[in-house]
């Protein structure tokens, strides 16, 4: 097998300019990173990628960690993540934490081990925020607040409910039901910014006078309960004639007010919150509130390249505080990055 001392004999140089060619550090030639290249050329020299990260203190792999890819959000976050971190050079190791028995903590522990340069965290966790914090390693969350200094990425949730209360009201809608996740994640100190869609929706509808009620739609990590969710709604709101929910929800709501005979949009309009691929196998094009999944996944690069740089240009564990031209900010301000999302129509609203 080539060797770096078989290029470094081809090409008439030290071995230690060999390395420095291979692992692109230090000032080399032109004239011998030439010759050096040829050599590797002649002699089909095939780095060792693993000793050249070790070089460089770096794996080029970044931990991603999701409830679940079962659940068509996830899946379609997933791959948008592994498309962008491709793109950027990097692979990505996937934790599904409902799909295997190791959890986040397996992952976490990679992490410290310096296994892997970063972890995005996208899974509910029962760890308080001193966990998150005390690794001060490059983690990036999504669509929670793990805790002061750790940089979270989301949608523009309040824009999202805003662009659904402002079409039912414009639509004549009387009675909505929402749909979400379990309403203890409404408490004051969330660490869920998803909440702030359903709270803009309630308190935008209050005010025009329409009723809304809410109902809990179950775990994501249960998809096979929203159908479920979908016909309780029915039984439980003999009026309702407009219906809010994540995609699969939605689809399911529109599958069942087809058994039951009932026109949508004419008699119910449905809004998914998403925008996946569901909504447009749902049986009707669903009118949704789309997040843009590959704006997401790019800034979560973003703030998984700026952490990783950090830690590389100090030598030490990076702060991870929220940027501030001020010496004296509270540290315990947590970096938001948020995302527009668009509303599309479809053939489920009027």
């Amino acid at each position: 097998m080539v060797g770096m001392r078989d290029v470094a004999k081809q090409a008439g140089v030290s071995l230690s300019t060999v390395s420095l060619v291979v692992n692109n550090t230090g000032y080399v030639s032109d004239d011998m990173r030439a010759k050096v290249e040829a050599a590797m050329r002649e002699l089909d020299y095939i780095p060792n990628e693993l000793a050249r990260n070790l070089y460089h203190n770096r794996t080029n792999t970044v931990g991603i960690i999701m409830p679940t890819i079962a659940h068509p959000f996830f899946a379609t976050l997933t791959a948008a993540l592994q498309r962008e971190f491709a793109s950027r050079g990097l692979k990505t190791l996937l934790c599904s934490t409902a799909d295997t028995d190791t959890g986040e903590s397996e992952y976490v522990g990679m992490l410290q081990r310096h296994m892997m340069d970063g972890i995005i965290m996208a899974a509910h966790t029962e760890h308080p925020a001193d966990y998150w914090t005390a690794i001060r390693r490059p983690i990036v969350a999504f669509d929670r607040f793990l805790g002061a200094g750790v940089p979270t990425v989301h949608s523009d949730h309040e824009q999202g409910g805003r662009l659904v209360a402002q079409h039912l009201i414009r639509t004549g809608a009387r009675h909505v039901v929402l749909a979400g996740g379990p309403r203890t994640q409404f408490a004051d100190g969330t660490t869920f910014p998803t909440v702030r869609y359903h709270l803009t929706v309630e308190r935008m509808l209050s005010e025009a006078g329409i009723a809304c009620d809410y109902v809990e739609a179950g775990s994501v990590t249960d998809v096979t309960a929203h159908e479920a969710v979908a016909r309780n709604i029915f039984e439980r709101y003999s009026g309702v004639d407009a219906i809010v929910g994540a995609d699969v929800v939605a689809a399911m709501a529109l599958q069942e007010a087809c058994r039951r005979g009932i026109n949508v949009p004419r008699d119910l309009q449905i809004i998914a919150y998403d925008g996946t691929l569901i909504t447009e196998i749902a049986g009707k094009r669903l009118t949704a509130v789309r997040q843009d999944f590959p704006a997401l996944a790019a800034a979560l690069a973003n703030r998984m390249d700026d952490q990783i740089a950090d830690e590389e240009a100090s030598g030490r564990k990076p702060a991870r505080t929220a940027k501030t031209d001020d010496a004296d900010a509270d540290e315990s301000v947590i970096e938001e990055q948020v995302v527009p999302v668009a509303f599309i129509p479809g053939e489920t609203t009027r």
